[in-house]
């Protein structure tokens, strides 16, 4: 009897499981990690509403409603934090999201394939250290008297004589704060962008090139036009951390001088928080940082949509 196409596609389906279930198997683990450390902690979440006692816990703990957040945004703290937070994130978002798609250009234009994949591995290495080792290495380099970038400006090029104080000063710790965080993502960031570089077909660039088109004008009119999509994607995901901050990054690269503008959401979060026990007061400071990303991410998703790209839904 001759089997269904049903049929046929569930056989085939139960030999590709037969001969790849190593795969399976192996990525059993990260689906374990996210339900168990993303979605099984959703309960918790209640703690924002709740004069939470770790002693009495959940049943125990007085239950207040939203009165929490109404002591967090009457805080003059929270709001300096808040601003802090929005205004550091969108230039790191206006900064740092070109600086990939540039880099990824850059290096689709390399022609010699082993410069290339050094090139690759020396800009995705900053990607893997930790901010206190970044940290470690920025406080050492830019040190007004014997930093290194002093020495150089100060001996070679006689800029200055006192030095620059890089991160002693607020204006000048923002900058360097923010070149320091393009220089840590740009590499890994250009990643997606290569990947979708690769996907355009070579057609597209023959064309472009009987019709006279130089190396920029290919990536003017072929290859930028051919990411779009991606990038409009990237952007709409970027949007949705404009109100999150790396409390990593700002305890290592942050001191008392600079304290005006290094106090950030992640700040308030620990020192009000986290360091006081506080754990209802953190908890609402997290609700209200995701649900404003989730309304960003939603609100740029449907423009992106409005202006006749796919966006992310």
């Amino acid at each position: 009897m001759q089997k269904t196409a049903a049929e046929r596609k569930r056989m085939r389906n139960r030999l590709y499981f037969k001969d790849n279930w190593q795969m399976y198997v192996m990525i059993l683990i990260p689906i374990v990690f996210v339900v168990l450390f993303k979605y099984a902690a959703y309960p918790g979440l209640r703690i924002a509403f709740m004069n939470y006692k770790p002693a009495k816990g959940y049943s125990g703990s007085e239950w207040v409603g939203f009165q929490i957040f109404e002591k967090i945004f009457k805080d003059r703290d929270f709001i300096r934090a808040l601003k802090n937070s929005l205004v550091f994130n969108f230039l790191d978002l206006l900064v740092g999201f070109p600086v990939p798609i540039i880099l990824a250009l850059l290096l689709n234009e390399l022609r010699f394939p082993r410069y290339k994949k050094i090139s690759q591995t020396i800009l995705y290495l900053p990607h893997f250290l930790s901010w206190v080792i970044i940290a470690s290495v920025a406080l050492s380099l830019f040190k007004p008297q014997t930093g290194l970038v002093n020495i150089l400006l100060r001996d070679l090029l006689g800029w200055t004589e006192k030095g620059v104080p890089f991160l002693t000063e607020k204006w000048h710790w923002a900058v360097t704060y923010l070149l320091i965080g393009v220089w840590q993502n740009m590499g890994w960031g250009s990643i997606i962008y290569l990947a979708a570089i690769t996907g355009i077909s070579p057609d597209l660039y023959e064309a472009a090139t009987i019709d006279g088109a130089g190396r920029w004008r290919k990536i003017w009119n072929v290859t930028l036009p051919c990411i779009r999509g991606t990038m409009v994607t990237l952007l709409i995901m970027n949007l949705g951390r404009v109100m999150g901050s790396n409390f990593e990054r700002l305890d290592s690269l942050g001191n008392v001088q600079v304290k005006e503008f290094q106090y950030q959401l992640a700040i308030y979060t620990y020192e009000k928080g986290l360091a006081g026990g506080n754990f209802s007061r953190a908890t609402a400071v997290g609700l209200f940082q995701s649900l404003v990303g989730l309304i960003l991410v939603l609100a740029s998703d449907r423009a992106a949509k409005a202006l006749g790209e796919d966006g992310l839904l």
